[in-house]
């Protein structure tokens, strides 16, 4: 009787074991679920990195409080690069002469007063030649004095030897030659051999003559340029260039960097060729980059809209590893996470932005540091 029973008791004992399985099993379930949930919370928490002063500063770190301001309103035109012409000169002789001997070459960086060539002369001869000759009178006429000599004998020493010095003057001797020269008493002097010597501080960029050839007057010997600032000559449709003033900032992109400069002249004719307005600005140059003949982007400020938006430099944004853009927010002292933004627009070495909250503390220099220290710490450098 008790076999029969069997069974019945066996499945009595399933249904109740199982509803209470069940319950484990679903329990284990909830308990992996919260440990996933912990788990990403703190990979959220270890996204961002923590850096000490000493290395901010060796960084050279900067955060700076980014808040909506007036967006700043932008023409982009195509542009040249010229040599200044007001840092520009060009050296000729005043009369017909011989190269005799050059002193500087193309390329080379000169001083002002330097010599760079020595002619010789005919016409500069018999000049020099009338000097000696006048100055020695003139010194003569001087030394007997007024009560011994005429006035018109006076008088006529001391024009004399003017327009000796007057003539050589124009003819390209500086001051300091011909006092020289005066001071000499040696006809031997007036050899006809004088030189020309750099009006300024620069770069040779033009000697298209060569040594013993005879230089015409107003033939061109040199030509040098003061290289450290230089023009960019913007081409704008006429209706964009009436909104540009003398002053406003502008930028030109060279080899995928952004140089300031600013607006010195507008144009008030148009190119025949191109019907557009010239816009001049003036770059500096450092480290002689800027070249002149190379063509270039030019941003030209011309106000600012009504519009207000988030701005950074552009060198605060990298990608992040899954190729979006990120910026680095700091929270606290030294405790910075990556933070996905988007490009709104680009204004020259600037760009506006969306993604962020007004007055978020953002890494506007050092963020590649950053970003390294990020990825060395075994973290991906990305946070969605």
């Amino acid at each position: 009787m008790i076999k029969s029973h069997t069974p019945i008791l066996l499945l009595l004992c399933l249904l109740l074991t199982n509803p209470l399985q069940a319950k484990d099993g679903h329990e284990k379930l909830e308990d992996t679920s919260v440990k996933e949930d912990a788990s990403e919370h703190a990979s959220e928490e270890e996204s961002g990195i923590r850096l000490n002063a000493e290395q901010r500063r060796i960084a050279g770190i900067i955060v700076e409080e980014i808040t909506a301001e007036p967006i700043v309103v932008e023409i982009e035109a195509p542009g040249e690069i010229l040599l200044n012409s007001y840092a520009t000169h060009q050296l000729t002789p005043r009369i017909e002469a011989q190269v005799i001997e050059r002193h500087a070459r193309l390329g080379d960086k000169v001083n002002k007063g330097q010599l760079l060539v020595t002619l010789s002369s005919v016409t500069m001869s018999e000049a020099q030649g009338q000097l000696l000759v006048a100055e020695n009178e003139w010194q003569r006429v001087r030394k007997l004095g007024r009560e011994v000599v005429s006035a018109r004998r006076y008088q006529d020493a001391r024009i004399a030897a003017q327009q000796a010095r007057a003539s050589l003057s124009a003819y390209g001797m500086t001051q300091s030659q011909i006092d020289q020269l005066a001071s000499s008493d040696t006809i031997e002097n007036a050899n006809g051999r004088f030189g020309l010597f750099a009006p300024l501080s620069g770069t040779v960029i033009r000697d298209d003559f060569i040594t013993g050839q005879m230089a015409q007057v107003g033939s061109l010997l040199f030509e040098i340029s003061d290289e450290t600032t230089l023009w960019v000559e913007a081409k704008l449709a006429p209706g964009s260039a009436n909104s540009i003033q003398v002053g406003n900032p502008a930028q030109i992109m060279i080899d995928g960097n952004w140089m300031p400069g600013k607006v010195i002249q507008v144009h008030h004719t148009l190119d025949e060729t191109t019907r557009t307005l010239a816009v001049r600005l003036e770059v500096s140059n450092p480290n002689d980059r800027l070249h002149t003949g190379q063509f270039v982007t030019a941003r030209i400020q011309n106000g600012r809209s009504e519009e207000r938006g988030m701005v950074l430099p552009l060198n605060a944004l990298l990608r992040s590893a899954d190729g979006d853009w990120q910026v680095f927010v700091e929270h606290e002292p030294g405790e910075f996470e990556p933070k996905e933004v988007e490009i709104v627009r680009h204004m020259g070495g600037r760009v506006q932005i969306e993604g962020l909250e007004s007055g978020s503390r953002v890494v506007t220099q050092g963020a590649f540091f950053v970003q390294s220290e990020l990825a060395k710490s075994g973290f991906a450098v990305h946070n969605h």
